[in-house]
């Protein structure tokens, strides 16, 4: 029997939230199915100006790319509106890494924007927002009203440049700990659960290393940004933590060095994938999977990749990120950080703007988030329709650790744009190595935010 899942997190309390990450999956339909289109709104005019069957090709850039979930049904839902409509899909989708974040702010500046985009709709998106390269979703609505009418308005996060709302969400995310069972129980420990502190974690860790066995799978050079948001969560609380620091030595300044402290001590003590400073993330990953490491942090959207790459599902878990201080481990990361985008560009364009609007509307109708978003967060008025009965032993195991969240928060980070976080992202190695002071690297994203 289907169930509605109305907000598992508390969705509520997240809205106009600017937030990072962009996940979630489920096996629950076929992407293919005819009926996808029932709920798309219509968006049918008198003119045939744009139209659909103007046999127009979009420039399309996803973050459903690499090992991230729902890449094949991504890839499907695109082939299905290709056939139906005889449009065609120049796609260009990259993983959500910083160098794909830097290639799109460029694209911006050049010229090359693409048409549609699934993007991040926090300070990722501000200076293609500043430069009015993107439509927002009012504007699209005085030409076609029903665009997005199945979304609830209150949760569509607004630009943090001038707060209006571009981005149409499609569905959210949460982040936590994914575990690889074999690697816990040949080592001897016990998985950490909703009542793990870090100092616990951190004796679990010793004892995992001590049996030949990598502690946590994490690449440090290209994907730190995990570790940094729950660290520095670990120094503050759900409601103070969507915060940058204006000073060095202020509160939010002292939690942000205090965390990436916690990153450098794990570091130091051996408890990351041994080559963390120059592998890339794909590497890290897949010593996880192989049984090599025994935690992995990341996003709700990796459950695809785990469920597509691991030879038996059921080796793997998620859990909560252990926590200190005032933040309750089951505490966690969570919102609507990405959505879809029409570029200025495709709107003034006659033959591709009903296009747009047309592959945006068969993304976001009801039944496509749904099976997209699995048990991820979305803005759908009625909540995501998932047949439970069709979920694999990890993601039941997710929905189970979201019954016990305690509290949620945005990403910190996205409060930074690519630029501005790169003295910390780019320089983590050197900062966990001891080349980099930690104070040194926060005061250059003060003074970069300040510029």
């Amino acid at each position: 029997m289907k169930k509605k899942v109305v907000a598992v997190l508390l969705v509520g309390a997240m809205a106009g939230t600017m937030l990072a990450g962009c996940g979630g999956d489920s096996k629950a339909a076929d992407a293919g199915d005819d009926t996808k289109k029932e709920d798309t709104a219509d968006t049918s005019d008198d003119s045939d100006e744009g139209s659909a069957e103007g046999k127009v090709t979009l420039n399309v850039t996803t973050t459903f790319a690499g090992t991230e979930s729902n890449v094949d049904k991504y890839q499907e839902t695109i082939e299905n509106w290709q056939k139906e409509t005889g449009n065609k899909i120049n796609d260009s989708s990259a993983s959500a890494d910083e160098a794909m974040k830097a290639r799109v702010i460029t694209d911006f500046e050049t010229g090359a924007e693409p048409d549609v985009m699934f993007y991040f709709n926090g300070n990722d998106s501000n200076p293609f927002v500043e430069a009015d390269k993107v439509v927002s979703i009012d504007e699209i609505r005085e030409k076609y009203p029903d665009y997005a009418s199945n979304m609830n308005d209150d949760l569509i996060p607004a630009s943090p440049v001038d707060g209006v709302k571009y981005a149409v969400p499609f569905y959210g995310y949460w982040e936590g700990m994914y575990v690889n069972k074999k690697v816990c129980e040949d080592a001897g420990v016990e998985i950490p659960g909703p009542d793990t502190t870090w100092e616990q974690f951190m004796e679990t860790c010793q004892k995992i290393k001590d049996a030949g066995y990598t502690p946590i799978a994490a690449s440090l050079i290209k994907e730190p940004h995990y570790w940094f948001e729950y660290s520095i969560f670990n120094h503050d609380t759900p409601a103070t933590h969507v915060a940058v620091p204006e000073k060095v030595d202020d509160k939010v300044g002292k939690a942000w060095a205090e965390g990436i402290a916690d990153i450098k001590d794990v570091y130091e003590k051996g408890f990351f994938t041994e080559n963390t400073n120059t592998c890339e993330a794909d590497e890290a990953f897949q010593g996880f999977l192989q049984d090599k490491a025994a935690f992995y942090v990341d996003g709700s959207w990796k459950m695809g990749g785990i469920r597509d790459n691991a030879e038996n599902i059921d080796n793997f878990t998620v859990t909560f990120v252990p926590g200190q201080n005032e933040r309750k481990t089951t505490d966690i990361i969570s919102g609507l950080s990405s959505g879809w985008y029409i570029s200025k560009k495709a709107w003034d364009d006659p033959e591709k703007q009903k296009a747009a609007v047309d592959l945006v509307e068969y993304f976001i109708n009801t039944e496509t988030v749904s099976d997209f978003a699995g048990t991820a967060t979305t803005s759908l008025k009625d909540g995501a329709q998932i047949d439970e009965s069709k979920l694999n032993s990890l993601e039941k195991d997710a929905l189970t650790m979201l019954k016990s969240v305690t509290a949620t928060s945005g990403a910190c980070q996205d409060l930074c744009t690519e630029d501005q976080r790169a003295p910390i992202f780019t320089n983590m190695p050197q900062i966990v190595e001891g080349q980099m002071e930690i104070n040194d690297a926060i005061q250059q994203v003060i003074d970069a935010m300040e510029e």
